[in-house]
């Protein structure tokens, strides 16, 4: 039987490590990003064209925010997965560990 095991404990321990941090850190700049955040406005990707050619600014740029949030959620749904995969990693790695071959 082929082993799912391909990478070591070490590894697998910063893999969660590196996953907790990403899903705290993109859930909360998801959150500020949704809530309209104006600290973050230099991280909203418009150009001044955006606003001349727009009859009402603000509604492109909330818009424009809305987007950026739910790329966040997304990345930090991604380091969920990865988190998943490292734990799976370290189960497998303890596993390896008590078997007598």
């Amino acid at each position: 039987m082929p082993s799912l095991l391909f990478c070591g404990p070490k590894l697998a321990a910063c893999g969660i490590v590196l996953s907790i941090w990403g899903v705290i850190m993109l859930g909360m700049l998801g959150i500020f990003f949704c809530s309209k955040s104006a600290v973050l406005i230099e991280d909203v990707p418009f150009t001044e064209e955006d606003i001349r050619n727009d009859k009402s600014p603000p509604q492109n740029i909330y818009s424009l925010y809305n987007q950026v949030g739910i790329n966040c959620f997304i990345a930090a749904a991604i380091y969920v997965g990865i988190g998943a995969i490292s734990l799976c990693q370290v189960r497998l790695n303890k596993r390896q560990d008590y078997m007598v071959t």
